[in-house]
Order: structure tokens, then sequence, then C-alpha cells
């Protein structure tokens, strides 16, 4: 069985979570793009963890975690990752963690660009992580790139390097800063490269001979379809492909087809940055969400935008996604509502639009919202559908009618058996 694991809206609706839990049934996760720009938190017995980097199957012990061509890698932050699982007792070993000698590194001056660009932006700014995160990707199709299997040839290392920080010097200097080192940038990779080197491999031979020989794979996806780059909320998105289509293509194996997609959502919206975020509530109703779900970036801290549940984007994403399934997360958040509010349709120049659009009618569009009845219990010990209160089960088909998907899995908290199953 080959399954993707995506996010249905901005980003950020608990798929580490379900990776987590859905681990249990697969004998390979894989990460197959982004960087360290954004976080999964996963909660179990051994404590609360916020990966960045590393796929979620990492807290299983007999599980093998990849990380694919497609992603982009910040060696520093990888190995205090690592660094961090290790000493709260999770054994990472070249046999559970495989890195593609193909994916990028992100260089210390990516990061550096990312932040004198968005600071030369001021209010134009498209809410980056800092990270270097478009920086890295822009120099992949620049073919400006190093990749992780650069690594292992040191002796071709530093010529590679020279040539690249001679080509990016010119662009510090329109930002009026001092050139670049190439002995510090090669002793950067030295420093942190050294300890990666056993975990470098082939992933590609490694997927296929996994699918092969009957294995279960998880691709794990960063973000969600409204920061794709090609069909999300441009240019307020991330820098690589979030969608599932491209999931066998980041993870190495690009002929291979999916067999399942499960989208995550939450139970209402959140956005991390800037970009229109067209159900977004402000306030007291806002304040009270946020607070409720401890919104707040799992990556950066920063506070997210919340909403109410928005349907026309979550059609959207399910489109994108080609979901078979669906898991709705943070159901219990809701319980201290009275009325649960959610976007049912846009109003744009005046005319109601049920449809998510795209480009500058988006910057002009308005929420319309209509309320549900809230159900006013705690439901976090709920583990059967028919435990659950009559309005919570209400407002999951409503959902589910909404979007046109079947809603598989629901979590009622942050713990990894927090959860039920719908069917």
């Amino acid at each position: 069985m080959l399954t993707a694991v995506v996010g249905i809206n901005w980003g950020d609706e608990g798929k580490g979570r379900m990776v987590d839990l859905l681990s249990a049934e697969y004998d390979v996760i894989c990460r197959y793009q982004g960087g360290n720009n954004a976080g999964h938190t996963v909660v179990n017995e051994r404590g609360k963890f916020i990966l960045n980097l590393l796929p979620s199957g990492i807290l299983r012990d007999n599980v093998v975690n990849v990380m694919g061509n497609g992603m982009v890698i910040d060696l520093e932050h990888l190995c205090g990752e690592m660094e961090a699982l290790r000493s709260k007792g999770i054994k990472i070993t070249p046999e559970t963690l495989k890195i593609s000698d193909k994916s990028i590194i992100c260089m210390p001056y990516h990061r550096q660009q990312d932040i004198l660009e968005e600071e030369r932006l001021a209010e134009r700014k498209y809410g980056s992580t800092r990270r270097g995160i478009a920086p890295v990707y822009g120099d992949k199709y620049m073919k400006k790139g190093l990749r992780m299997g650069d690594l292992l040839a040191p002796e071709t290392l530093a010529d590679k390097v020279a040539n690249i920080v001679e080509w990016k010097n010119i662009t510090f200097s329109g930002y009026g800063q001092e050139k670049l080192s190439p002995e510090a940038m090669v002793a950067w990779l030295k420093q942190y490269g050294e300890p990666l080197l056993p975990f470098i491999a082939d992933t590609t031979e490694f997927l296929l001979a996994a699918k092969r020989e009957g294995k279960n794979i998880l691709f794990e996806a960063q973000l969600g379809a409204l920061r794709d780059i090609d069909f999300g909320i441009y240019p307020y998105t991330t820098s690589s492909q979030t969608l599932a289509a491209y999931a066998p293509i980041g993870a190495g194996i690009p002929g291979v087809k999916l067999d399942r997609v499960i989208g995550i959502m939450k139970a209402y919206s959140s956005c991390v940055g800037e970009g229109p975020f067209t159900a977004e509530l402000f306030g007291e109703e806002a304040v009270a969400l946020r607070e409720a779900g401890a919104e707040y970036g799992a990556a950066t801290g920063r506070p997210r935008r919340v909403g109410g549940f928005d349907i026309p984007a979550s059609v959207y994403g399910v489109k994108l996604q080609g979901a078979d399934a669906l898991a709705l997360t943070k159901l219990d958040v809701l319980s201290y509502l009275d009325k649960i509010p959610v976007c049912v349709a846009y109003e744009i120049d005046g005319v109601r639009c049920e449809h998510f659009p795209v480009g500058d009618k988006l910057l002009r569009a308005k929420p319309v919202y209509e309320y549900l009845e809230g159900f006013k219990t705690d439901i976090s010990g709920c583990r059967r559908p028919e435990e659950l209160p009559q309005a919570a089960l209400r407002y999951i088909r409503y959902l589910e009618e909404a979007v046109g998907c079947p809603i598989e899995y629901v979590s009622v908290g942050p713990g990894r058996e927090d959860y039920l199953k719908m069917r």
C-alpha cells in the first residue's frame, strides 16, 4: 500500500499527528518536499515532539524514514533536531533514517538572503519563515544548488562551493552586504555534513526495493494544498509542490502510482503568515479560538490567524489533493462554542461565490458565515462515533457532505490515541 498524507488547507492541519498514528501500519515513512520552514507536532507516550525536517515515523523504532530528493535540508538544523530527539531516547541510525543523495542543501547564505529580502519588502513581505526556503529552491532550479551527494565527494566540493559563492556575492553586493567566504561555507559543510554522511543513500533504489518486497510506504507532506507553488495562493505560498501527485516524484520514485490519499483538515481554519485568508475572524472571537486551539506555529511560534471552517477553500483542497478519505482534527477545540461558525461561501464584488477563486479576486473576497449548533461538552474521551453528542455528529456529517469526501478519522485530543474512526 502506497499512501500519501497531505494537507487540505493552508498547512498546520495536524498531519504529523496523523502520520504518527498511521505509521504503526507502515514500514517506510517518506518526506517528499519542503524544509524546516514548517513543523509537525506529535504527542505520544514519550512526550511532545516538534519535527521540522525528520519524517514523523522517526518516533517508531520499527519504521524506516526517508528524506526524499524533493526536500531542501539545512544541515545545521537537522543535526540539532536529531540530537534533540536522541536526548529524549529516540534512536536514529542509518538503518532507520535514509537521506536522498539528490536532496538539496539549504546553506547559511540562503537563510541570510531570505531575511534580507523580507526586510527589503517591508510591508509587502510574503510572510517567509526566514529559513532560506525560497532562495534554496530558486538556486535548485537555477542549477546553482549543492546536493547531499556532493558531501560524499570532498575532492570536488570546494570548487563547487567557490563557483557558487562567486555568483552569490553578486546578489549580496546588491543588498550592501560583505562578501561571503567560500572557505567559511566549506567549513560549515564539513562541520554539519560529516555527521550525516552515514545516512546519505540512493533512496530511489531503496524505495523501489521496498515496493517490490510489498512493503507499505507512507508519504508525508508539509503544509497544505493552498500553499502549493502552482495551485496555492501565489505568491503567498511555499516554494515546493505540496500536493499528493508530487509524492512519488519528491520521494524519488516518479514511475510509481499512489494507492490512497488521506487529506487532513481542521474542524476550523488556521493560517500562518501573510496572504488572503477569507474566513479569518478578528477581535475577541479570534482570540478565544486561538487560545482554545493553542494556535501558534510549530516552526516559528508565530500566532496563527484563525477562522471558522472554510468550505470553498476545503472543497478546492480536496480536489487538488485527490483525497480518498479525510481526517478531521481538533474537533474537541470547538467544545466551548454555543454556535460554530462556518464560512459557506465568499462574496466578491457583491456576488456570492461558492468556488475558490485565485488571483486578485481572492484578495477582494469576503466571508459568508452561517452558524451550526455547538455541542458544549468535553469530547476528549470519546472513542466511538456513538459516544459523540448528536450536535458533534451533525457537524461532522455537515462538513463531510459539504466537501464531498468521507471523513474517516476524527481527532479529539493531541495524544496518539485521542481519536475515533467514523467507519
